[in-house]
C-alpha cells in the first residue's frame, strides 16, 4: 500500500479547469477524478465555510492523498467518497444532495498510477499486468483480458478503444504467443506487441504498444461506459449556472463530451425543414467552450502528459426539462 507522499501527480489544466466552474464561494462542487488532488485543493481555495466540496476517486491511494490536503481547508466543507464516476447519479441520490453548483472530471490515468510498476499500467515499467484503478475490484484485470479473451475480441478492444490500425494481427500474434507461455508482465506483453507490429508501425514517435495499454485499461476499467454515464446524469444534477467541466486525454472520450455537451445544448430532433420545432425538447444551457481549451506550450513542455489534453466546459441553464 502506497502513502500519501508517495501519490504524486501533476494536474493538468489546474487553472483553466477551476476557472471553467466559475466557482461560487457558497457553493456544492464534485471532482470526479480526485486524483492527487490537486483540482479538489484549486477548488477548495475558493470556497467559504458554507461551501462543500466532494472529492470521489475509486483508488483508495488517490483520496487518501487527496484528503492529507484537506488539513489546509479546514474551513470547508470537503468528503471524500470512494466511488466510480460513472455512479454519480446514485452518489449524490445516497447523500441526499439534489443539486450542486459545479463537476469536474480529469479523466485517464494518474502520473502515479503509470509511475507504480506494482499497478501494471505502463509498458516502460516491469510489473504484474493488472490495470485495476480499484484495486478492490476482482472482477477484471489486465491478465485476465490478454489471456482469456477470445482473438476477436482483443482485436475489437485494440481497434475500438485503442484505435489501433494493426488490432488483427497484434490480436493474432498474441494469441498464438500465449499458447505457449501466458502472459505475466507488462514489459512482456509490450516487447510482443512490438514484435507483431509491422515494421512501419515501428517507426512512430510513440511507443508500439502504447495504444494497445491504452485500449486494455479501458475495458478493464469500464471507462467510456462510466463517461457515457457521468454525461447521462450530470446535468440533471446542475443547479442553474451551474457547469461541467471535463477534461479527456483521447479522442474517443473527447468525442463522447462534445456530443453529450451538443445534444444537452440543442437536443431538438425536429427535421430541419420543420418552421418550428414540435418535439419539445427543449435547451439544458450553453456549451461554454466551442473548441476545447488545450494546455499551454509551456504546461506541455513542463508536463509531457499534458500535449494530448483537452478542456470542454458547459453551463446548466435554469430549464427545469430534462429528458
Amino acid at each position: 500500500m502506497s502513502t500519501d507522499s508517495e501519490f504524486k501527480h501533476k494536474s493538468v489544466l489546474l487553472r483553466e479547469a477551476v476557472d471553467g466552474l466559475s466557482v461560487k464561494s457558497y457553493g456544492v462542487y464534485v471532482d470526479c477524478t480526485a486524483g492527487g488532488g490537486g483540482h479538489s485543493a484549486e477548488i477548495a481555495s475558493r470556497l467559504g465555510s458554507s461551501g462543500t466540496l466532494i472529492s470521489v476517486d475509486k483508488d483508495v491511494d488517490a483520496l487518501r492523498a487527496c484528503m492529507a490536503r484537506s488539513k489546509d481547508f479546514a474551513h470547508t466543507n470537503w468528503m471524500p467518497v470512494k466511488c466510480d464516476y460513472g455512479d454519480i447519479d446514485n452518489m449524490l441520490d445516497s447523500m441526499k444532495i439534489r443539486k450542486v453548483d459545479g463537476i469536474l472530471a480529469d479523466l485517464g490515468v494518474s502520473s502515479y498510477q503509470l509511475d507504480q510498476a506494482e499497478r501494471g499500467f505502463s509498458y516502460m515499467n516491469k510489473g504484474p499486468l493488472d490495470m485495476r484503478m480499484d484495486t478492490s475490484d476482482e472482477t477484471l484485470t489486465a491478465e485476465y483480458v490478454v489471456n482469456r479473451y477470445s482473438r476477436d475480441e482483443l482485436e475489437r478492444i485494440f481497434r475500438e478503444y485503442g484505435e489501433e490500425r494493426h488490432s488483427g494481427r497484434i490480436a493474432d500474434g498474441i494469441v498464438q504467443r500465449r499458447q505457449r507461455i501466458p502472459f505475466k508482465l507488462t514489459t512482456d506483453l509490450a516487447e510482443a506487441i512490438k514484435e507483431y507490429m509491422p515494421g512501419h508501425g515501428r517507426n512512430e514517435d510513440q511507443h508500439p504498444a502504447k495504444r494497445c495499454f491504452q485500449a486494455i485499461r479501458i475495458e478493464v476499467n469500464h471507462e467510456l461506459s462510466g463517461l457515457e454515464n457521468l454525461m447521462k446524469d450530470c446535468f440533471k444534477h446542475l443547479n442553474p449556472g451551474g457547469r461541467v467541466c471535463i477534461i479527456t486525454f483521447h479522442s474517443l472520450e473527447d468525442r463522447i463530451v462534445k456530443e453529450a455537451f451538443r445534444k444537452a445544448e440543442s437536443p431538438c430532433t425536429c427535421p430541419r425543414e420543420f418552421p418550428v420545432c414540435v418535439c419539445g425538447k427543449q435547451s439544458l444551457g450553453t456549451v461554454i467552450t466551442k473548441k476545447p481549451i488545450e494546455p499551454s506550450e509551456e504546461e506541455k513542455e513542463e508536463n509531457p502528459r499534458a500535449r494530448s489534453a483537452k478542456l470542454r466546459v458547459f453551463e446548466r441553464n435554469g430549464n427545469e426539462q430534462y429528458n
